[in-house]
């Protein structure tokens, strides 16, 4: 029965696409259980017709899509249904077989006016914007616990699809209209589009709680993705710069309709440095030079956005808070090779606020925003790591920088990343039962 669990531990962006596509190669199932198409997973394949090595992001579909295992989008997800198909044509254009990328009947459907409302609300907000995506997630989540959102199992009935839309678009078109002048939606055009979309979601559409327990159930590997991270989480996350699930293990029992007893590895993906897209505090931030030279040597910039991302020093609160929320049973580090070359590198272990010592997050915005890091410092490495393929082989200094991570985060490291290819990867534990 073992349920494996990926999670995310600092704002998103850790490597968690390039971890999954690795451990899908042993997967019965992989299962996407929470966010939509604002997640950005990057993984580096081979080009079936052409033989070369190709980044591929993907923004909804599982990242375990480019194994054989069964792709399941879970009942926590919210899809839209436009992007789902652009990905799975990219995807069968580079020779990839898709058959196995399924869809939970639950899974709430992304809207054109969840989009649009998206990106108005955002606009709306002016100085104090959140920083989404503008995708439709928040707005399609919210319709989905207001109660009045449209599900993918509600296309296998078309007749009652079509009254249900035809509710949701008048109320949609009320808020267009007098809140922010805009002539909204044709129910006619949406209607239209969605008679198409159906053709093909239609033979995807499964009830996925029931095809995922009964795989754990026969023990089949089954492997819990999730996107964002739990800095994001909308619990526990940097409340409201954050996303509108939950992005945590905790988010799989919701997400995927499995009892928390089925999840026996919990992995969570750090990277040697901390990264932040959109607004928010982020204390360990770099506005100088350092900074600048991390978000070029890691080009960091988003895989759903371009943005360039906010570079820091790695901030453990960060991660010891994940591994506490999650229940970490392994920690994986990625770009570590980013780090090589430096004299002196930086880790931030505790905030100081207003003289006092913080070994954990303020739950308070206005307390964060007045955080200041308390570092440690070590001495860096010059050694190109990129190449090396055992722990042995690691520069001490880098050895100290990992087992400073693990005592402080009471978790082991199981897996360092030292280059983007899937063949840089260094295993310290196995990790799979």
């Amino acid at each position: 029965m073992p349920g494996y669990v990926v999670v995310g531990t600092q704002w998103g962006d850790e490597g968690k696409g390039k971890v999954v596509d690795y451990l899908g190669s042993r997967m019965d199932a992989v299962v996407r259980f929470q966010g939509g198409n604002n997640a950005g997973h990057t993984v580096v394949v081979q080009d079936k017709h052409t033989g070369q090595n190709q980044q591929v992001v993907l923004h909804l579909l599982p990242s375990g899509v480019l194994q054989k295992a069964s792709c399941i989008i879970g009942p926590g997800v919210v899809v839209d249904p436009f992007v789902f198909l652009e990905e799975i044509n990219q995807l069968e254009e580079r020779g990839f077989n898709t058959d196995h990328v399924l869809l939970s009947d639950c899974s709430h459907i992304i809207m054109p006016y969840h989009v649009r409302l998206d990106a108005l609300i955002e606009a709306s907000l002016k100085d104090h914007k959140i920083g989404t995506t503008k995708r439709g997630i928040g707005p399609c989540y919210a319709d989905k616990y207001s109660r009045q959102g449209l599900r993918i199992g509600d296309l296998q009935d078309f007749e009652s699809f079509k009254k249900k839309l035809k509710l949701a678009v008048d109320m949609k078109n009320i808020t267009f209209q007098k809140v922010y002048d805009d002539p909204g939606f044709s129910y006619e055009e949406l209607v239209a589009q969605f008679a198409q979309i159906r053709k093909a979601l239609l033979p995807r559409i499964i009830n996925a709680q029931i095809v995922i327990n009964q795989a754990l159930d026969a023990q089949k590997q089954v492997l819990f993705e999730g996107a964002q991270a739990a800095m994001l989480d909308i619990n526990y996350g940097n409340y409201p710069y954050v996303t509108s699930s939950s992005p945590t293990s905790a988010g799989v029992c919701t997400g995927a309709g499995v009892s928390p007893k089925k999840l026996d590895v919990i992995i969570g993906i750090a990277k040697a440095y901390s990264t932040r897209v959109g607004e928010g505090p982020f204390v360990s931030e770099l506005f100088d030079d350092m900074g600048a030279w991390l978000r070029e040597q890691g080009h960091e910039f988003g895989a759903t956005t371009g943005r360039p991302r906010r570079c820091g020093w790695l901030d453990v609160n960060v991660v010891r808070h994940a591994a506490m929320i999650n229940g970490l049973s392994d920690l994986v580090i990625t770009k570590l090779d980013i780090l090589s070359g430096l004299k002196k590198i930086r880790m931030c272990v505790a905030y100081d606020i207003d003289g006092v010592r913080y070994d954990y997050i303020p739950s308070s915005m206005e307390e964060l925003q007045r955080a200041k890091p308390i570092y440690e410092e070590f001495d860096g490495w010059q050694e190109d790591i990129s190449t090396m393929k055992t722990y042995e082989e690691l520069p001490e200094n880098c050895k100290i920088y990992l087992r400073r991570i693990e005592d402080l985060c009471n978790t082991r490291i199981s897996m360092i990343s030292v280059g983007p290819e899937r063949n840089c990867n260094i295993y310290l534990h196995e990790m799979l039962k």
